[in-house]
């Protein structure tokens, strides 16, 4: 690093206290997104915030001494919009080594976007110093943190979703489907590793890398590449591919073109290798793989290269690589065809799918400009490699979104594929007590990973009476294509926001043990805002509902009845530990023990009805009837009279049974 970067540096840390931003405030989601759902294979996406790194694949350090004087000058004299020109102008001709070399001035230009409101751009460079950094980041984490939600936290727990799609189960009402992890099962999987799917719609087929096979006395682990056919729901026993693709060498992480005749695959370790591993390609004619070609060093390193995908319109090749002058560990690299029909010279994906940390497994989008590839270095992160999802825009990719908590677990996730109609995810995974087996899976591709979900649903819920912010669970239900969406906490200032795919139609369910459950129903057409209000539950008060009103002298349920006791079902199914004690109350007219048993009648009626509704575990519901022993008022008018017969419900909450029971001696 020169002096003069120092000296800029140094003058930046003694600026930074100047122009710390305000206290952190909480901050509604952006209305806009990047993407604008319109179902076509061109998505339309609002561009990101950052500059387009013009020196990537250019240089590996740009320094420029003027520049950086006059950008001193100007933090020096306190003009901030000078300042922060110059420097955006300075970073955006960055080279590779400038992002951990001179990380500090994106943390910097963050720092100047935030004091001029500027909240996109200013969490835009804090999440590349983030990503890139290789010192101590914890002010930077803290400026970031203060600007942007924790995504992470907001996701429900699996097993609480899971419980929540199960009670649902019981009633007969909107709830969201349960997708199921499906082990492809023993004729595709094996007892040691398996890996690197690559599914090829139009001939059904399955290609895939295992450690299965081993060669010579000493048992060497022989990777090679074998082919499993689809036939309807099933899957044949998979067998390795013939020679000369699979070789005494180490063959993996294939993928073929669109009508299966060029498959591009990675080779380790062969005399003919330029590297550790390189990528080789192979054409099928008259009925049969011909003899494997190396992409040769415009493509290739001295390192390992592998896990290639092709664009849509299989003119670029993706791939990953752990050569030297990358961002990271490993990083995500691509070439393209040039007009003789040769690659070319290998480029880096830049900064904003690249991080200090690794990239692998790269997978592009049969139909859409969508990149998916699996990460350990991202922000937003469930495990320890999480699949990704980005948005080509412009000829720029977008900041990466992680495809949610229903397919990254607490182990690792990579090497996979999706079919061309977004149905399935296909998969390596790990569990957590077993990191290195990897064996093949397929799941249903889930809300937050399908590549048309780009139509933004934001929205609040207030409670109607203290018009404050009110918490829960919020759940979107896909009622035309049943595909998973990953439930959400509502965030404490009562905002929650999803990434839906427009023209279909969905049911959003909150739910709290603070008020009945929120349902409605939308068609999604276009990015929405909502508002939702409703009444939290005073559960010192009983519910008194004015529509639960026996004929006279009967105990029978009524049909006017089941709209409000199908609410009461639905709350109870969704807290499976709050409990309900209904009681039963008539007017001052007749003998006292008929209105007793009449009211006991009436309570035990609502009772059987909640409990046979909701399929409810017994003692969840106490009823009692008391007559006309408790009146609300003097029976003068038959409004009071009226008044006098009624239903209580009181709903009591797991923690404060006890104490309740203490302190009243009684529930009436």
């Amino acid at each position: 690093m020169s002096r003069l970067i120092r000296q800029y540096l140094l003058l930046l840390l003694g600026l930074l206290a100047l122009t710390a931003p305000a206290k952190a405030q909480k901050h509604l989601p952006n209305q806009q997104r990047a993407l604008k759902g319109k179902i076509t294979r061109q998505l339309r996406v609002r561009p990101d915030a950052t500059p387009d790194f013009i020196n990537i694949n250019r240089i590996p350090y740009f320094e420029d001494k003027k520049q950086l004087r006059e950008i001193a000058k100007a933090e020096k004299r306190k003009n901030w919009t000078a300042a922060r020109n110059l420097l955006e102008k300075y970073v955006a001709q960055f080279g590779i080594e400038n992002f951990y070399k001179n990380n500090m001035m994106l943390w910097r230009l963050g720092q100047l976007y935030e004091r001029t409101g500027n909240e996109d751009k200013a969490k835009a460079y804090y999440r590349l110093a983030l990503k890139h950094h290789r010192q101590d980041v914890t002010k930077v984490q803290l400026y970031y943190d203060s600007l942007e939600q924790k995504d992470a936290d907001l996701y429900v727990p699996l097993k609480t979703y899971y419980d929540i799609v199960e009670y649902r189960k019981n009633i007969a009402t909107f709830r969201p489907p349960k997708g199921v992890y499906t082990n492809m099962g023993p004729g595709i999987n094996s007892q040691v590793e398996d890996y690197g799917p690559s599914y090829n719609d139009d001939s059904q087929q399955l290609i895939f890398s295992s450690k299965r096979k081993t060669r010579g006395i000493h048992n060497v682990v022989d990777e090679d590449l074998y082919v499993a056919k689809r036939e309807g729901e099933s899957w044949l026993d998979a067998v390795p591919l013939p020679k000369p693709i699979n070789s005494p060498y180490n063959e993996g992480s294939a993928c073929l073109s669109k009508d299966g005749t060029t498959m591009y695959f990675s080779r380790c370790e062969c005399p003919t290798c330029h590297g550790n591993c390189d990528l080789f390609v192979s054409k099928f004619k008259n009925g049969q793989w011909t003899v494997p070609q190396s992409l040769g060093m415009a493509v290739n390193s001295t390192g390992w290269d592998s896990q290639p995908t092709l664009s849509r319109t299989e003119d670029t090749l993706y791939f990953a690589s752990d050569r030297i002058g990358g961002f990271g560990l490993s990083d995500i690299w691509f070439t393209f065809k040039l007009k003789n029909g040769q690659w070319a010279k290998a480029q880096n994906m830049g900064p904003i799918i690249n991080t200090r940390e690794s990239e692998v497994s790269p997978f592009y989008h049969p139909l859409y400009n969508v990149l998916y590839f699996s990460s350990r270095g991202q922000l937003l992160n469930f495990g320890d490699f999480d699949i990704y999802k980005a948005y080509r825009v412009g000829g720029r990719w977008q900041e990466p979104i992680n495809i949610g908590p229903l397919v990254n677990g607490k182990g690792s996730e990579y090497y996979f594929t999706i079919d061309a109609d977004s149905k399935n995810l296909y998969y390596a995974r790990s569990e957590e007590k077993q990191m290195k087996n990897l064996d093949l899976y397929s799941f249903p591709l889930p809300m937050e990973a399908q590549p048309l979900a780009t139509t933004h649903v934001e929205g609040s819920l207030i409670d109607s009476v203290t018009q404050k912010p009110l918490n829960g669970i919020i759940s979107i239900i896909d009622v035309d294509n049943g595909i998973e969406v990953a439930s959400k906490y509502v965030r404490p200032d009562g905002s929650f926001d999803f990434d839906l795919i427009d023209g279909s139609k969905y049911v959003m369910l909150i739910q709290s043990p603070d008020y009945f459950t929120v349902e409605k129903k939308f068609d999604l057409k276009a990015d929405t805002v909502m508002k939702l209000m409703t009444t939290s539950i005073d559960y010192n008060i009983p519910l008194i509902f004015r529509n639960i009103e026996f004929d006279a002298g009967k105990s029978t349920i009524r049909q006017e009845m089941h709209a409000t006791l199908d609410r009461i079902v639905v709350f109870m199914v969704d807290h499976p530990d709050t409990k309900l004690r209904i009681a039963g109350h008539t007017d001052a007219a007749g003998d006292p023990d008929v209105n007793e048993k009449l009211s006991q009648d009436r309570a035990d009626a609502i009772r059987k009805y909640i409990e046979t509704k909701g399929k409810l575990k017994p003692n969840r519901i106490e009823s009692r009837g008391y007559g006309s022993t408790v009146p609300l008022k003097e029976e003068v008018t038959e409004e009071d009279m009226r008044t006098n017969r009624r239903v209580e419900f009181r709903l009591v909450k797991p923690e404060t049974e006890q104490k309740q029971a203490k302190e009243a001696g009684g529930w009436n």
